[in-house]
């Protein structure tokens, strides 16, 4: 799996490499500064949360503070007026209220059957029904949702006040708290003191305090400082400057290393030997002496190539006259053999001499063919084509035969293909062979050549004549020509696949271009 990973790794561009490698380098230090950079503002945002709850809970703790005074004058006021059995016993308990700062001044008496006693003016009597125990506090919000009802039970009677929403929400802010929402609760009524702004009230963080001994829930909704995001900026500072540092360097290699040479690269990728203009590279590189002295490098290099070509082209141009050249010349001398072998030939005294003359003469036309077609193939490079080949070389043969061969009938069935000369010599002395063993044995019998290609790189010759009949004859002409076929079959490097009427051999071809 490593050898894999590395294996990508070189498959990547030296842009991404560099970055690659400046990111694992410094990926330590960014790492241990992100994590103190991260820490630091965890730290900050748990100091703001714990501020923010400290300022909740003063808030709460200056409220009960509220109730709980309230509630202490107002026992001790009610105690001593009911004690006294004076005839205004409200007048008494607001003259022992008056010295006392910050506490409420209507209420209401009543005696230890729940009898309303007297109340102050504008005092509304609460519910008669709760009783208090002395030295017992009763707190509730009142029916109407806009003020809190606090109830003391002393000896021979309770006494009960009233806190607004106004009285709460002082004693709220009075504990330098900036309170945003503020809202009561005894389990049967819910009162808002501070009402939030509706365009902040998402944004506010809530806490609920339990206060008068439980008997009140005050929820506080206070907005939490956090660490903003130009404060994060500033922690991870450190992180930003190893990434620029990452992406600058990335940034400067890219623009004044890779760039210019992939400029380079393509104008060396656009240039064609021999083609109008020559090589055209850049001129503007960038600032880089190294890459101009690369690009004069390679342009003289180019030079020295295109020179040296000029000489190879020139050299090979000469070859290729010499080899046609020396192709013509054998090609002529073959035709002047053939020619003298026809005269000798005619002028024999015998038949067996004649006949001699002939079969040699047939064979160096069969080679006068193939180097013929040679010849002319040989400016393509591509090999010998064997389907114009045989239709020549099988024009020939009839043209060839003795008189009673002359009808002798010669079917061509042959697919394009092409090879060496080797193989086309072989095959065109192989087909002479047979052919002139059919038309000398059997030329009322017509003979059938067949070429099809049996895969990219190799064809099948097959020759059909009832006069191919394999045997172990005694006889020395059908002894030699099996000799003969087996020999010219063996430099084709395929064996021969004799069957009764037919002969075939494979033979080595080019692919299809």
């Amino acid at each position: 799996m490593l050898s894999a990973a590395i294996r990508r790794f070189a498959t990547l561009p030296t842009a991404a490499k560099l970055l690659l490698i400046l990111t694992a380098l410094l990926l330590p230090i960014g790492i241990a500064l992100t994590w103190v950079g991260e820490s630091g503002i965890q730290q900050a945002n748990a100091a703001l949360r714990g501020r923010s709850t400290d300022q909740a809970k003063a808030a709460a703790g200056a409220t009960e503070s509220l109730i709980a005074r309230n509630a202490l004058a107002l026992r001790i006021a009610a105690a001593s007026a009911i004690r006294a059995d004076g005839g205004d016993p409200c007048g008494n308990a607001l003259q022992a209220l008056a010295t006392a700062p910050g506490i409420a001044r209507q209420f209401s008496l009543r005696n230890a059957n729940g009898d309303l006693l007297c109340t102050t003016p504008d005092f509304q009597p609460k519910d008669a029904d709760l009783f208090v125990a002395p030295g017992d506090i009763r707190t509730w919000i009142d029916s109407n949702r806009t003020s809190v009802d606090l109830r003391v039970g002393v000896v021979g009677g309770m006494a009960t006040t009233t806190l607004s929403t106004a009285d709460l929400r002082n004693a709220a802010n009075a504990a330098g708290t900036r309170i945003r929402s503020m809202t009561l609760s005894d389990g049967s009524y819910e009162m808002d003191v501070i009402s939030p702004e509706p365009d902040s009230a998402s944004g506010l963080t809530y806490t609920n305090w339990p206060i008068a001994n439980g008997s009140l829930t005050v929820r506080l909704g206070l907005r939490v400082e956090r660490i903003t995001t130009l404060d994060r900026l500033v922690l991870l500072l450190p992180v930003l400057m190893w990434v620029l540092a990452a992406l600058g360097t990335w940034l400067l290699v890219t623009r004044l290393l890779i760039r210019p040479l992939k400029r380079l690269q393509r104008a060396v990728s656009a240039y064609t030997p021999g083609a109008e203009g020559g090589l055209d590279l850049p001129r503007k590189l960038g600032p880089s002496t190294e890459i101009q002295e690369l690009r004069d490098a390679f342009g003289r290099a180019i030079a020295r190539v295109e020179e040296s070509e000029r000489d190879m082209t020139d050299a090979l141009s000469g070859q290729r006259r010499l080899v046609r050249e020396v192709h013509h010349r054998v090609k002529n001398n073959l035709q002047v053999v053939a020619s003298l072998l026809n005269i000798h030939g005619r002028s024999a005294e015998t038949s067996e001499a004649q006949a001699a003359y002939a079969g040699i003469g047939r064979r160096v036309g069969a080679l006068s063919i193939v180097h013929r077609n040679h010849f002319a193939e040989m400016e393509e490079n591509r090999g010998i084509a064997l389907r114009p080949l045989l239709a020549e070389l099988a024009a020939e043969l009839r043209a060839g035969a003795p008189e009673p061969a002359r009808r002798l009938a010669i079917d061509l069935d042959l697919e394009t293909v092409n090879t060496t000369q080797d193989v086309a010599v072989a095959v065109a002395f192989l087909i002479t062979e047979i052919v002139e063993h059919a038309m000398l044995d059997r030329p009322q019998d017509p003979v059938e050549i067949s070429l099809r290609r049996t895969s990219e790189l190799t064809a099948r010759l097959a020759i059909n004549s009832p006069v191919l009949v394999p045997d172990d004859s005694e006889q020395p002409e059908k002894a030699q020509f099996e000799r003969i076929v087996a020999g010219l079959a063996k430099q084709l490097r395929s064996p021969l696949d004799r069957k009764l009427g037919r002969y075939s051999v494979d033979l080595p071809v080019f692919p299809v271009a």
